[in-house]
């Protein structure tokens, strides 16, 4: 079997990959094609891997393709290729996203998602993932392509609407939502044997239902304990508590992604918001710092000392991949399209986040029906963008990234039309031959 991973040189997310699957019987002799452009970054990954594999019992084998020329061979017969790239970089693609919205007065707090941080990740992004398809179609054709980048749903639509490429996209946040909520309200206890339900979009999704072991409903309690949250000034979750009290639902991603969501918490009338939801302003730049730094000491560490042992992360892709090969059923939380109307009060072209069984059949999504509809409607302001943004990457038409700017719900609170098209114009140039298709 042969697994390959696009961006391998994205070094800690591959460790994760490969050390789970090497920890999987199903799975840990495969061939494990590491991919990327960067020839320092993938042979790091190279070392680390051949580390953990000979640590792991010398199961399986590493091979690495550098390059765009030796693309088709990592992908050529790979039973399953997982993607992890990050067109562009924190420099200088990330530092653009930021720092030219905040000439105009645009502040946010991770711009991968949505936002027009988000949108120029995902213009940037879906050439290279068009290229990608081609030659998975080309070499690859029965494969699995298991979508790890943001935006999410954007690349991931695009790739399910416009290729044919069997595409799931997958995230970190669906499995820990419930867990994470209840360990902050102090319920660790009803933790073992709940029941919940969660659907929506990526990191838009809602806790739709949550039971203890014994049926009773969660969500009052939840509430009680949410308001007294609000009045600590150290906690840092009070956008997602606040969606609770307003929208009735806790989602699944985290309050500094959410902050930039919407038009309610960032907001130049409002500065006072920012502390008193203690929003990060500008935390996915320190995050990229941090990580850079942490990895070259992590890094020289296991190269003097050697690699630590590994333990099966929660990441869904060795799941999935062992439901396949085995035949026994796993649920997860993937990104799908809506085409059988999943969730029936959203678009069929949309990306949802639903229940999916895999087996070894493959993926199976489940229908949900319909949302709460203020959480639809929530979900629509972000799907509006996402399907413009989609839009501009098919026809590479600037007028549908303008349009997608002006419905993104946080662009569109803070700055007029002309402002927001000289935004985009400014953003295009600065990122040159980052986006050519668009000068």
């Amino acid at each position: 079997m042969k697994i390959t991973i696009m961006g391998a040189g994205s070094t800690v997310f591959a460790r994760n990959v490969v050390g789970d699957c090497l920890c999987a019987e199903a799975l840990r002799d495969s061939e494990f094609a590491l991919y990327d452009i960067d020839e320092i970054r993938l042979r790091e990954s190279q070392t680390i891997l051949e580390a953990m594999r000979t640590a792991k019992g010398g199961y399986g084998k590493i091979t690495t393709y550098l390059g765009i020329e030796n693309r088709k061979d990592a992908l050529r017969n790979a039973d399953f290729v997982v993607n992890s790239i990050q067109v562009g970089g924190y420099d200088p693609c990330t530092i653009t996203d930021f720092e030219i919205p905040k000439k105009y007065g645009l502040r946010q707090t991770i711009g991968d998602t949505l936002g027009i941080g988000g949108i120029m990740r995902a213009l940037r992004t879906i050439p290279v993932m068009e290229e990608f398809a081609r030659d998975m179609e080309d070499v690859c054709p029965d494969t699995l392509f298991l979508n790890y980048t943001n935006p999410m749903a954007m690349l991931t639509g695009y790739m399910q609407r416009y290729t044919g490429v069997n595409t799931v996209g997958l995230c970190h946040s669906v499995q820990v939502c419930s867990e994470k909520l209840l360990t902050e309200l102090g319920m660790e206890d009803r933790l073992e044997g709940r029941k919940e339900l969660i659907a929506g979009i990526n990191h838009m999704a809602w806790l739709l239902s949550i039971q203890d072991q014994a049926g009773n409903d969660l969500y009052p309690e939840i509430l009680r304990r949410v308001e007294e949250k609000m009045s600590d000034p150290d906690c840092l979750d009070k956008v997602r508590y606040d969606y609770i009290r307003n929208f009735g639902y806790y989602c699944t991603e985290s309050s500094e992604h959410n902050a930039e969501y919407n038009m309610f918490y960032i907001k130049n009338k409002y500065p006072e918001l920012i502390d008193r939801y203690n929003i990060p302003l500008d935390e996915y730049p320190r995050r990229c710092i941090d990580q850079i730094d942490k990895w070259k000491k992590e890094y020289a560490e296991i190269l003097e000392k050697g690699v630590k042992e590994h333990e099966r992360s929660h990441e869904y892709a060795s799941r999935i991949m062992e439901a396949i090969v085995t035949g026994t059923p796993y649920q997860i939380g993937g990104n799908v399209l809506n085409s059988d109307q999943l969730i029936s009060n959203l678009p069929a072209e949309a990306c949802v986040e639903v229940p999916c069984l895999v087996n070894g059949y493959g993926v199976h999504p489940c229908h949900v029906g319909p949302l709460p509809v203020q959480c639809a409607a929530m979900n629509m302001t972000n799907i509006n963008v996402q399907l413009l943004t989609i839009e501009a990457a098919r026809t590479r038409k600037k007028s549908f990234i303008y349009q997608a700017a002006m419905l993104d719900p946080h662009t569109a609170s803070e700055l007029s039309i002309d402002e927001i098209k000289n935004m985009v114009d400014d953003l295009i140039d600065a990122h040159g031959s980052w986006m050519p298709e668009y000068h």
